[in-house]
């Protein structure tokens, strides 16, 4: 039996749909970078970097299966960034852009599915704010704040979808929100069974077919993904997130033709 994505799952993710700070008149703006508050501050960090465009970084975070204190990041890294880096504020704080109060921590990484994805992996269990950040030539890509929850709204795992067949190898996969109120974008991910990205897809809608792009709202799948093969197995992965890119819901399903 193919070995859960949970500690390895993606992204991811999660949502990107929303714009992240630009240049100059939304950075900070009005906010003093304090070594008081953070010796090393996004707030600095983005002070010393003020020649580098910006762009959006795609991320979601998530608590743990079976331990909701751990917490996984999971980005959409560019083939080319280097230099990621992780931001993280306290819970606390009454504007999760202020940047001067995000201090830069190092923890552990990891890839997820075979690279096409990667996470910070958190083990504490005091809530918080995060942002992550990486380099891409001239560009600095940077993730809305992303609040985790893993005390007060763990992350729900389980394996409940339906999936039907439009034809013999096309799977329409269909879910519900499971009593969760507040998610507001859904992301798929099917991977064959070797842990390959096959698709990564966005929609507002609680269904997709496979690769049926008609409701999808961001696509992250790079080349246009194989055909299903009969005989193979496969895995249906589904991150419902909220606004503040809290993943609420994760489902992972293993299917065959």
């Amino acid at each position: 039996m193919k070995k859960s994505l949970l500690p390895l799952l993606f992204p991811f993710v999660c949502l990107a749909l929303l714009s992240c700070e630009k240049e100059e008149e939304n950075n900070h703006p009005g906010e003093t970078c304090s070594e008081e508050i953070c010796p090393f501050s996004l707030c600095a960090y983005l002070d010393n970097l003020t020649g580098l465009q910006r762009a959006n970084l795609i991320a979601c975070s998530a608590s743990d299966k079976d331990n909701p204190g751990i917490v996984y990041t999971f980005y959409y890294p560019l083939p080319g960034a280097q230099e990621d880096a992780f931001f993280e504020a306290d819970s606390s704080i009454d504007k999760p852009e202020a940047y001067a109060y995000y201090c830069q921590r190092s923890l552990p990484q990891e890839e997820v599915f075979n690279g096409y994805l990667k996470r910070f992996v958190r083990q504490q269990g005091k809530e918080a704010f995060s942002v992550v950040t990486y380099k891409r030539g001239d560009t600095l890509h940077l993730s809305d704040p992303i609040r985790f929850k893993q005390q007060t709204k763990p992350t729900v795992w389980n394996d409940q979808v339906q999936i039907t067949f439009r034809s013999p190898l096309e799977p329409t996969f269909t879910w519900t929100d499971q009593g969760i109120s507040d998610n507001v974008i859904y992301f798929q991910v099917i991977s064959d069974e070797s842990g390959r990205l096959l698709s990564g897809t966005y929609t507002y809608t609680q269904t997709f077919t496979y690769y049926d792009t008609s409701n999808v709202v961001l696509n992250v799948t790079r080349q246009t993904p194989p055909p299903l093969e009969s005989g193979k197995s496969y895995r249906f992965t589904l991150m419902a997130v909220s606004e503040d890119n809290w993943v609420n819901l994760v489902i992972e399903k293993d299917f065959s033709l």
